[in-house]
């Protein structure tokens, strides 16, 4: 499995936040309020993938208003201990849970569980990982909430003449294997709607896309730095000029240091709900 720094999830976790579709995110809400029913005492029991630092549950938690219980799932022993430190050793209601996904999600991490949640998760994955992602909560008739799947749309302002290069490397990029064979990319938002859907599950979306803002610099030179990046893996296939992606990358940076610079990303979330 791929894994991102602690430092880039910090650096986007703003962004995330104004992102998240709240539209999408209360349809979730209204039907785990449904499920649990009406004992004050039972909490809801979330289970989160690829959790990272817990950003998840930093922006659902305070939207929740019965009594919960989150179960973390993290291959990353780097965030783990991030998230320990960031989440601190009272919470008793926050379960950490170390576990590699590639394969799948293992039963036990479904039991006992209410909903399941995810963020900036479902673009790395596969198409088969997801046809048999469904079909276990469809067997337990458990709720979905995939939020920030990236869908293949970039822009700037002000906008260049090597752009739509540079989303065309990334987005092919986004479709190289990240551990759980080759990764449905901006395919992730298109694909998983359908298959929620032929299993018989409603589905409700909506956009979260990124905006980040001229004064937003650390989290535009990541972004920036890292579709750089990308293009260059892919620049033998993509026949993108090396000399020109430097001095796109020059431009940007400077744009970014003078505060100068709009970007945007196309994500969308998605409720899967069973009828």
């Amino acid at each position: 499995m791929s894994g991102f720094s602690g430092d880039w999830l910090s650096a986007r976790e703003p962004v995330d936040l104004r992102a998240r579709n709240a539209t999408v995110r209360d349809a979730f809400l209204t039907h785990l309020a449904v499920r649990k029913g009406s004992d004050p005492t039972r909490p809801l029991v979330l289970l989160d993938l690829g959790a990272g630092t817990g950003a998840t549950l930093r922006a659902l938690a305070p939207h929740i208003a019965a009594p919960q219980a989150w179960r973390l799932a993290e291959h990353d022993p780097a965030l783990i201990a991030r998230a320990r430190a960031l989440i601190g050793e009272e919470q008793t209601h926050i379960e950490i849970v170390e576990a590699d996904l590639a394969a799948g999600v293992p039963e036990a991490l479904l039991e006992g569980v209410d909903g399941v949640t995810t963020s900036a998760f479902l673009d790395l994955v596969s198409a088969g990982w997801v046809s048999a992602f469904a079909r276990q909560l469809a067997a337990r008739r458990l709720p979905f909430l995939a939020m920030l799947t990236y869908d293949g749309r970039l822009s700037l302002d002000p906008a260049d003449p090597l752009d739509e290069s540079i989303r065309e490397a990334m987005n092919a990029h986004q479709r190289g294997d990240k551990g759980f064979g080759a990764a449905l990319g901006p395919q992730a938002p298109d694909l998983t709607r359908e298959v929620f859907q032929e299993v018989g599950f409603r589905v409700v979306e909506g956009p979260s896309d990124w905006e980040a803002e001229p004064d937003e610099e650390a989290f535009q030179s990541m972004l920036v730095d890292g579709w750089v990046e990308a293009a260059r893996d892919m620049a033998a296939d993509m026949a993108i000029d090396a000399d020109a992606l430097s001095r796109w990358h020059e431009r940007r940076r400077g744009e970014i240091a003078a505060r100068a610079l709009v970007t945007r990303v196309g994500h969308r979330d998605l409720a899967a709900l069973p009828v």
